[in-house]
């Protein structure tokens, strides 16, 4: 019989918190322990793949389970599994500098994503969606040669609320990152433990701990102002406005993802006969 998964019942990760420097740490903790039990992410015997790109989220979600794997009940492995794409001045020795400090088990590869995006993008449009594509398929490449069974990613909070609004307001669907997806061949399951953590405690917990943050280099993505993805960065604008009158939105808008009621929806699927 396999192991519960790790986590509690009893916290509700959907509520306000004050961002104070001496709670920070045990409500992060707590919000990626419910996570984990609530979507079932982690049981006995898995080997989990963390992408570290050696930004914020990336940093906080190893630490995390790092910490959980010491102290966890269930027994579990991680590899901390960089990716090189390529970018001149990307600084992946600083990033296996601090693996090797921590002790965590790693593995840096390498993947020219910069070259073939930039010969294969068409002209006018942002690099992020092929990028994207590409990144996760070499994660999943890696996941196999590593023989890892599940890849953890660093989304948080923000990134599931901001992808919500975006299906709606652009592409007309309600859908948002799954917090455990199944890969189409069935091969690799990406999990997602900081479901429900907020961007301003990640960024946060990066400083108070002094992670040794490292840019992807990627000319859209790094220095004072981000270029790449406009619309995502208009649905992020928007909801730092509507926050000035509705102090809790976010948590708001993660409340509906989990109280769903298909019947006062429009799908026609849901009202086919049968």
């Amino acid at each position: 019989m396999k192991a519960e998964p790790i986590g509690t019942k009893k916290s509700n990760p959907v509520g306000h918190y004050e961002l104070l420097p001496h709670r920070l740490e045990r409500r992060i903790f707590k919000a990626v322990g419910q996570a984990i039990f609530d979507f079932k992410m982690i049981q006995e015997g898995d080997k989990i793949m963390v992408a570290v790109s050696g930004g914020k989220d990336s940093w906080v979600l190893l630490h995390v389970l790092h910490d959980l794997q010491k102290r966890s009940p269930v027994k579990f492995e991680i590899i901390a599994v960089n990716l090189d794409q390529g970018y001149d001045g990307y600084e992946v020795h600083t990033i296996e500098t601090y693996l090797k400090e921590m002790g965590i088990p790693y593995y840096l590869g390498f993947k020219d994503i910069n070259r073939i995006v930039q010969e294969k993008n068409e002209p006018g449009t942002t690099w992020c969606s092929m990028c994207s594509r590409l990144r996760r398929g070499s994660l999943y490449g890696m996941a196999k040669e590593l023989n890892c069974n599940k890849i953890a990613l660093g989304h948080h909070q923000d990134d599931i609320i901001e992808t919500l609004l975006l299906n709606a307001f652009f592409i007309g669907k309600l859908a948002t990152m799954a917090p455990k997806l199944r890969s189409d061949d069935g091969a690799n399951v990406v999990i997602r433990p900081l479901i429900y953590v907020l961007e301003d405690e990640i960024r946060m917990y990066a400083q108070e701990k002094k992670f040794p943050i490292v840019c992807c280099q990627c000319p859209l993505m790094c220095g004072e102002t981000v270029h790449g993805d406009y619309k995502r960065r208009r649905i992020k604008n928007l909801i730092r406005d509507l926050e000035k009158e509705i102090p809790d939105i976010r948590n708001s808008l993660l409340a509906s993802l989990k109280n769903i009621n298909p019947s006062h929806l429009l799908d026609l699927e849901h009202w086919r006969e049968p």
